[in-house]
């Protein structure tokens, strides 16, 4: 008896499931676009958005040109969006933005297409070309609409983006460092701390260049290893002027010590 439910129920299922399909083929292969255009707000009122956006697809060169034209561009965009696809979503928010510089859909297509650039944003060691994109569009968002209910949210957006350029910066800098290339660590670490003065890796990435110098001058022939091992005192200075009680100024005191007697002093 109960097997005989189950199965009963499972062709309930299926018949009401075939049945949906037929009718969202019948929505998309009609010519009555003001049925098609109701049909997509109600599945995208009911969160359908693989539907919804199939249908706005066929309607958006319909509608082109017609006082719907921005509502049925704006509504493909988004379906885009909610699906994942974010990149392609921000080029239609773009699109939008550009071509209907006056719909009440403006502001939140620049918003979105602001926010798509952060969706995409990848790992901080990952290229970055996203999360710069991100912070300009989410600034230019900002400029035009200081007043906007989102201006918090975009305000914790941008320092979450900007914290990942610090990151990925720190990260790239010490890569040479890990691979012992102490030269090229000393240029990077310090054209990162020139870019991100205020980085909340600024005491190890310090520490760092002392090191670095420090096993710089150690490993190098006898005639560099004076200039390097006085570059290593210097750059102590500055390390411990800055951090003197910092977690590395034990080990940083002892190559300071070994530079120092090195060179006599």
């Amino acid at each position: 008896m109960i097997k005989k439910i189950n199965v009963l129920f499972c062709l309930f299922v299926i018949s009401i499931v075939l049945l949906s399909c037929s009718g969202f083929e019948k929505v998309l292969k009609s010519k009555d676009y003001n049925y098609k255009y109701k049909k997509g707000l109600e599945y995208f009122k009911k969160g359908d958005h693989y539907r919804y956006t199939a249908i706005f697809e066929q309607l958006v060169p319909i509608y082109s040109g017609t006082l719907r034209a921005d509502t049925v561009q704006y509504y493909y965009a988004l379906g885009n969006y909610n699906q994942g696809d974010y990149i392609l979503a921000g080029h239609y928010f773009d699109t939008f933005r550009k071509t209907y510089p006056r719909s009440v859909f403006t502001e939140e297509a620049e918003y979105m297409y602001a926010y798509c650039f952060y969706e995409s944003s990848p790992r901080p060691e990952l290229d970055q070309e996203n999360t710069l994109s991100a912070i300009a569009a989410f600034s230019e968002y900002i400029s035009k609409y200081p007043n906007s209910d989102k201006k918090n949210d975009v305000s914790k957006f941008l320092n979450e983006l900007k914290d990942k350029l610090v990151e990925k910066s720190y990260l790239s800098a010490k890569l040479y460092y890990n691979v012992s290339e102490y030269k090229a660590a000393i240029v990077a670490l310090k054209n990162s701390l020139r870019d991100f003065p205020n980085s909340k890796y600024r005491e190890e990435q310090l520490f760092l260049i002392v090191k670095s110098a420090y096993t710089l001058a150690d490993n190098s022939v006898r005639t560099k290893q004076k200039e390097r091992y006085q570059s290593t005192i210097d750059e102590y200075y500055t390390f411990i002027g800055e951090y003197p009680q910092s977690e590395y100024a034990k080990e940083a005191k002892k190559m300071y010590e070994a530079s120092m007697k090195f060179l006599g002093n």
